[in-house]
């Protein structure tokens, strides 16, 4: 049995897809049936018998929270992919990314050793990959610079990280993956399906940053394979390209035949518009759309070493034009 943890998120949604497909039993763990309705989107992109399909997966009931009925998902459990995870930006949110990303993973570590789990999959970020000081591609040997300002995600994911690593001096085998941008359709009011959404909407804007992309089928056949295979207690970037924003949203219009972004947002502005941003969160309340950590984001230019998965693996990615155009066909 193989379970899956974070089966109603994107990658999850598909990874389910590619198991059922292959006839494995799978178990998955929802918070709400409301989210069940995103695995059957995303499983009709693909199966005109998608309903079949979705009805092969054993749901549980569990939160990453509650060790009991996290426990009963637990039960004659072989394998584990630990997918689920809390994304956000926002400083205020770091107690919640804490408890979701690390005391979370904690959890699900620590059963996996009291069950024997054979192997964990994790899916971390390159947000957790330290950055090359040489001014050089960054790779998964770089250090951790806890002095740098990192955001609040990047420190949950590593040290969610730590604990799958703690788990491997415990006895568990474990493998992670530190993908870049995921372009996956289904889920279009976060991640990448809402930036399909703006562009569609027409978004003027772009940043002068690049964005380090990858398929998601792509990540789930990674991360199937790396389970599958000898490999143990090692960790992998997942990034197939990188592309300025400029291409990426000018793709994304094409394909959409929408506007593309034209006008450069230049730091100054988008270092206005954050602060504007935290002043309405005070004095309203409303969660924040823009924080710091965001606007660095879209400046970022580093570079990601994708040459470890491609050996272990002889794996060829998926080429980013290809990966936009399938999402805005089903989009």
């Amino acid at each position: 049995m193989i379970l899956v943890t974070g089966g109603t998120g994107l990658v999850g949604s598909h990874l389910l897809y590619q198991l059922v497909y292959a006839n494995k039993s799978v178990r998955a763990i929802y918070r709400t049936e409301e989210k069940q309705d995103v695995v059957k989107r995303v499983f009709s992109y693909y199966s005109d018998d998608f309903l079949t399909l979705f009805n092969k997966i054993e749901w549980v009931e569990a939160d990453l929270l509650n060790i009991p009925k996290l426990s009963d998902a637990f039960k004659n459990v072989d394998y584990v992919y630990h997918c689920a995870a809390m994304v956000s930006f926002a400083p205020n949110d770091y107690h919640k990314l804490r408890k979701t990303n690390i005391e979370g993973t904690t959890n699900i570590v620590n059963l996996s050793i009291s069950n024997h789990i054979k192997k964990l999959c994790y899916v971390s970020s390159v947000a957790a990959i330290g950055e090359n000081i040489k001014n050089e591609p960054s790779n998964e040997e770089n250090s951790w610079n806890k002095e740098k300002d990192n955001s609040v995600y990047a420190i949950t994911k590593y040290g969610a990280e730590i604990e799958v690593w703690r788990g491997t001096q415990e006895g568990l085998d474990a493998v992670i993956v530190n993908p870049g941008v995921i372009l996956g359709p289904g889920l279009w009011n976060q991640g990448t399906g809402e930036i399909f959404k703006q562009v569609k909407g027409g978004l003027p804007f772009y940043t002068k940053g690049h964005v380090a992309c990858i398929d998601v089928f792509d990540v789930v056949k990674i991360m199937i394979d790396l389970l599958e295979s000898p490999i143990k207690n090692d960790r992998f970037i997942l990034v197939a390209d990188h592309v300025s924003y400029k291409e990426f949203l000018g793709m994304i219009a094409k394909n959409l035949n929408a506007k593309a972004p034209y006008i450069e947002a230049k730091s100054w502005l988008l270092g206005i518009v954050w602060r504007l941003d935290w002043l309405k969160h005070k004095l309203t309340g409303k969660p924040r759309k823009l924080v710091k950590h965001m606007v660095k984001s879209t400046q970022n230019k580093v570079v990601y070493d994708n040459t470890k998965i491609k050996n272990q693996l002889n794996y060829k990615f998926t080429p980013i034009s290809e990966s936009i155009a399938s999402v805005a066909e089903k989009f």
